[in-house]
């Protein structure tokens, strides 16, 4: 069987740039905290957590820690409460959310309504209608559009959660602009989400069988599963190698695998490594690019 995994597998910029922040943190021996999760992968959290990172559910007092912010982001309301609770703010946000923060305190000095087109109870979501007072309005798919919140809107600014999948994404526009006179759309979708979206679009047609590695809880990891699926019945999507059943490799001659965008290297070698075990499986491993990703539009565009 041959194994072909994703060159976009695994990390991406924002991840990896927050936890080298919290590994440097960590190394300082003095004490951090972390408000949630700073990425959303149990086995990255467990590590950050046996460096001495304390992660916490609510802001307490903060007794001169040093507070983390996590990848995705927070309101400024949650920033102002750490402040005030005696915490040193760390932000490790990926720089690509706080763009789509920048835009979105942008676009509603100029009195247009925020509409988020993302999961409504993801941190990212929660962080960027948590930049402005004015409550934005979130869309989670084109079947439930909110329309009477809409009804009175004449100025719009349309923004979407960076994990989003953008064929979902534009229909959902098209049905905005054609109810509201002025809708500005930024596409906010990152540029690895796209990347890893457009290698996914292929990866399944070209192999017997697929596996997306990450966690339950991250949602690019969901999306990819959800393309994938949709093309190849074949497709499984497991958090670590413990969840690998060799009845899925049955009469599967190529493999496609990929990673969610906080998946650790690391576990994607421990599952390869497993199914190899599993299967037989040569240790030959060819990183598996399909199409272009020279025409994919900047992830973010300047006001």
């Amino acid at each position: 069987m041959q194994i072909h995994l994703a060159k976009s597998a695994g990390f991406c910029f924002g991840v990896r740039r927050a936890i080298r922040i919290a590994r440097d943190l960590a190394s300082a021996r003095k004490p951090v905290c972390m408000l949630g999760d700073l990425v959303h992968n149990e086995a990255v959290i467990r590590e950050l957590e046996a460096a001495g990172i304390r992660k916490i559910k609510r802001l307490g007092a903060g007794l001169n820690a040093k507070l983390l912010i996590r990848a995705h982001g927070a309101s400024r309301r949650t920033l102002a409460l750490a402040r005030r609770h005696g915490y040193a703010i760390v932000d490790a946000t990926c720089p690509m959310v706080r763009e789509i923060h920048r835009i979105v305190r942008a676009m509603d000095r100029q009195g247009r309504r925020v509409i988020v087109i993302g999961d409504r109870r993801h941190d990212e979501v929660l962080g960027i209608i948590g930049q402005i007072a004015r409550r934005a309005v979130i869309i989670e798919h084109a079947g439930h559009i909110p329309w009477k919140a809409l009804r009175r809107v004449r100025k719009a600014a349309i923004v979407v959660q960076s994990t989003q999948n953008l064929d979902r994404v534009l229909p959902i526009v098209e049905r905005l602009k054609a109810r509201i006179a002025d809708a500005r759309f930024f596409n906010t979708i990152c540029k690895p989400t796209r990347m890893k979206q457009e290698e996914i679009k292929t990866l399944p047609l070209q192999n017997d069988a697929i596996l997306i590695i990450g966690s339950r809880t991250s949602a690019n990891t969901k999306r990819l599963y959800e393309i994938a699926k949709a093309l190849n019945a074949r497709a499984h999507w497991i958090q670590s190698p413990e969840e690998l059943d060799s009845r899925w490799f049955r009469n599967v001659r190529s493999l496609g695998i990929t990673a969610g965008a906080s998946t650790p290297e690391t576990t994607t070698q421990a599952v390869i490594a497993r199914i190899r075990a599993l299967t037989g499986a040569g240790k030959k491993l060819s990183r598996y690019k399909t199409g272009s990703t020279k025409n994919v539009e900047p992830a973010l565009r300047r006001l």
